[in-house]
């Protein structure tokens, strides 16, 4: 028979495991952005999402948004020409985890106007999106914006 020592100590050793998985989760679910189907919206009631579904969203994503200019500091050798071989200009943006040529809206920062993925970021910035500004004191300006919503059009 177990002993009264020996199950304090097992539902002691449980209690920990059960804390420390909770505590570990949402370290673990905030390296990978989340992403949200349509299936999800199909099922609310709200009429703004049925609208955003029928106007081309494919797909959602909650990452980190930054801005960068064309300062060598910033970029590779030839910080004028994007990773897409296009020279850099208003509404380009930078990022990892979406093909060149990806269309995107940032709502909650820009309303509905639309970027395109024309250039790279350093591997280490994975789930980033990191928007062209003409001049480093506007890229500096405009600062780090976390848990950030954006819409993916084709």
């Amino acid at each position: 028979m177990i002993s009264k020592r020996s199950l304090i100590l097992l539902l002691i050793g449980l209690i920990i495991f059960i804390f420390t998985e909770t505590a570990i989760s949402p370290i673990k679910a905030s390296i990978e952005p989340q992403v949200f189907s349509e299936d999800l919206f199909l099922s609310l009631e709200n009429k703004s999402y049925f609208k955003t579904l029928n106007s081309g969203i494919k797909k959602k994503y909650i990452v980190v948004v930054t801005g960068y200019s064309s300062s060598y500091d910033e970029t590779d050798d030839d910080p004028y020409i994007t990773a897409s071989g296009e020279f850099v200009k208003d509404g380009i943006v930078a990022c990892n985890f979406l093909p060149i040529g990806t269309r995107i809206k940032i709502p909650s920062l820009f309303g509905d106007r639309i970027f395109v993925v024309k250039d790279r970021m350093n591997p280490r910035y994975y789930y980033r999106v990191d928007i062209w500004f003409p001049s480093k004191e506007a890229a500096i300006n405009f600062g780090i914006h976390y848990n950030v919503e954006i819409e993916i059009i084709n």
